[in-house]
């Protein structure tokens, strides 16, 4: 497994696939809600590549303030789940924010997966909302 960290278009366009399948074919949220104007030439990914041509999984970067990143758009093509990838891309993205100078990273996690985000050491901060169709809360971590 490589992990890539950039915004080559070539690793934009990786990003784009795993989340056009699983987040627009697999789960049905609207291309219109998953693809915004966060996802621009500039926007840094980490996706994982199982080899060169094949791409496994990715998480987006955005930093909101001069202190807090925030993940985003996490996503594992179905055939790679379970391989820890999802933690590796995460941890990627925070070791990048954390030599950026950020020290804190604020996600919106989807019910189903808050149990995966304690794990990465992140910490409940809201109650349950609706983002896209599906109910997330805020999950806060110090990095």
């Amino acid at each position: 497994m490589e992990l890539i960290v950039g915004n080559q278009k070539w690793n934009r366009g990786a990003a784009l696939f795993i989340r056009q399948s699983v987040f627009v074919t697999e789960r049905g949220i609207a291309r219109e809600d998953e693809f915004d104007a966060k996802d621009t030439d500039e926007t840094i990914y980490v996706v994982a590549y199982e080899d060169a041509s094949h791409p496994a999984a990715t998480a987006r970067y955005e930093k909101m303030d001069a202190e807090t990143v925030r993940p985003g758009r996490v996503a594992t093509l179905p055939a790679y789940r379970h391989q820890g990838l999802a933690a590796k891309v995460l941890n990627a993205l925070e070791e990048f924010a954390r030599k950026q100078g950020l020290t804190r990273s604020l996600i919106h996690g989807e019910l189903d997966a808050v149990g995966f985000y304690e794990k990465m050491g992140y910490q409940v901060a809201s109650a349950p909302f609706e983002e896209d169709g599906a109910p997330v809360v805020t999950l806060t971590k110090q990095l």
